[in-house]
């Protein structure tokens, strides 16, 4: 297999580098949507995967909205969110700092951007169940026209606490891509995160499917759930730039531990 060729993703300031400081991941800012939307959720997604060696003491607001390319009252308002959300505590005169027991709650949130599926993805342990080629699926064939084989990409998430498994994923991905991919790596981020930042995949756009199934033979193995149960089972569709479908996911949810809010910009 290829080496990964590692990119950082594009930033709008300069990168947050400071080794006594937890150092966030870029952003690419989408003037469509409110910029401390998009910045809560980058920032929410670097803390959830973040490594166990990695300090808990946040940049000051200023170095912040300098790395994120956006005004410190805009960083104020992206840090006031994750600060209602429990994964960061800010002291007076002291700073900001992670909550080291930070992880992710149960709802499911696509509201809009790249950064939203990366952030809901992350944070949970993940246990890389296997990988290697298949052949395209007669129900997904529409979506690799050119393909008659793909390489498919298996991974069970559990939750951070009792080590309960939530849900299980599998990605099906173009092959020039999959040479490119370093497994290690999606036993940390989402593949989202690992097409878009590792890989130097220009993704457009994710087109979502949600829908109530119930739970076949393997899906109850390995959530633990009785056969037949109800699920939430979840379809990503993931275009680069070029329009070209580059990865299609498929994650089933435990329908007892997650729902899913979809909020609509009307602007």
């Amino acid at each position: 297999m290829t080496p990964p060729v590692r990119r950082a993703a594009p930033s709008a300031g300069a990168p947050v580098t400071p080794q006594s400081t937890f150092a966030p991941d870029s952003l690419a800012l989408n003037r469509k949507l409110p910029l401390w939307y998009q910045v809560s959720q980058s920032l929410r997604a670097s803390i959830l995967g973040r490594r166990p060696q990695d300090p808990l003491r946040l940049p000051t607001e200023d170095a912040l909205a300098e790395h994120y390319g956006v005004s410190v009252l805009t960083m104020r308002q992206a840090l006031k969110e994750l600060e209602a959300e429990g994964l960061i505590s800010r002291h007076r005169r002291r700073g900001t700092f992670i909550e080291a027991g930070a992880r992710q709650g149960a709802p499911v949130r696509l509201l809009g951007s790249v950064d939203a599926i990366v952030a809901q993805q992350s944070g949970e342990p993940t246990t890389v169940l296997g990988h290697g080629p298949c052949p395209v699926p007669a129900d997904l064939a529409e979506h690799f026209p050119d393909l008659t084989e793909a390489v498919a990409y298996r991974r069970l998430r559990h939750d951070a606490d009792g080590g309960e498994p939530t849900n299980w994923a599998e990605n099906l991905v173009r092959p020039d891509l999959a040479a490119r991919i370093d497994v290690a790596d999606l036993a940390r981020w989402p593949m989202t995160k690992v097409l878009r930042d590792t890989v130097g995949v220009r993704i457009s756009r994710i087109t979502d499917t949600v829908e109530a199934r119930l739970a076949d033979p393997e899906t109850a193995r390995l959530l633990d759930v009785p056969l037949l149960s109800p699920i939430l089972h979840y379809t990503g569709v993931t275009y680069d730039d070029t329009g070209r479908v580059v990865d299609v996911a498929r994650i089933r949810y435990r329908g007892d531990r997650f729902s899913f809010t979809v909020t609509l910009d009307a602007h």
